[in-house]
């Protein structure tokens, strides 16, 4: 077997696998993180009742602020574009010569003799290009990190196995506890520096990637 052949089979079998992994991500923060053990955690000796590290409100819910806690985040995603442009030109011209008549001479010959010509272009030039998505689902996340003010970075993943494939919800932004409703619940829409991607690895996906293999090949390859 030939180098050529060899590479191209190593290379095959790499993107083969990577269809049946899973898919890359935009999300580049952990995932989840866990609170510290309570043995773990060493209180502040200053001889107070009150505690700020681990003051939870008596009458109040319990909304998330420490790191581990969960929020419950309302996906409800859409946005639209559209963009339209034109442009037209024309431009016609004529021409019309007749034979001289000299002194008169010959005048019923020359006055059968004439020449025209006329030319018209036109150019006309039209684009529409409209985008629109819609995304709705709901994804739970864990609270990874309390920024100095206060802000929780959030972070999370949602995996569904289906019959012929996965799918891959992940989601990370910054939440404001202000904006935390009753029942630990924010939409995405109140989340600063969201990142959201839906993903799977079915088998449609795979087909895709055949295509683009296809295509490496038959640019390499003459026929």
């Amino acid at each position: 077997m030939s180098k050529l052949k060899l590479s191209a089979l190593v290379m095959f079998a790499t993107l083969l696998a990577g269809c049946g992994g899973m898919p890359e991500t935009v999300v580049q923060t952990p995932l989840t993180a866990r609170p510290q053990a309570a043995s773990a955690v060493t209180p502040p000796m200053n001889g107070a009742i009150f505690q700020t590290a681990s003051y939870r409100p008596m009458f109040e819910d319990r909304r998330a602020r420490l790191i581990g806690d969960t929020i419950t985040i309302t996906i409800n995603e859409r946005s639209s574009a559209g963009k339209q442009a034109g442009s037209s030109g024309s431009k016609t011209g004529s021409v019309v010569a007749a034979a001289p008549n000299i002194f008169g001479i010959f005048g019923n010959t020359t006055d059968r003799f004439s020449a025209s010509a006329s030319s018209a272009s036109k150019y006309e030039d039209k684009g529409v290009i409209t985008s629109g998505n819609n995304f709705v689902s709901t994804l739970t996340v864990t609270v990874i990190d309390v920024l100095s003010n206060g802000n929780l970075v959030v972070a999370g993943e949602k995996q569904v196995a289906l019959d012929k494939g996965g799918e891959f919800i992940r989601f990370s932004g910054v939440v404001d506890p202000a904006t935390v409703e009753k029942g630990n619940i924010v939409s995405s829409t109140r989340v600063a520096d969201a990142r959201i991607e839906y993903r799977t690895n079915a088998r449609i996906d795979a087909a895709e990637v055949m295509s683009m293999l296809a295509r490496f090949f038959l640019s390499v390859m003459p026929l």
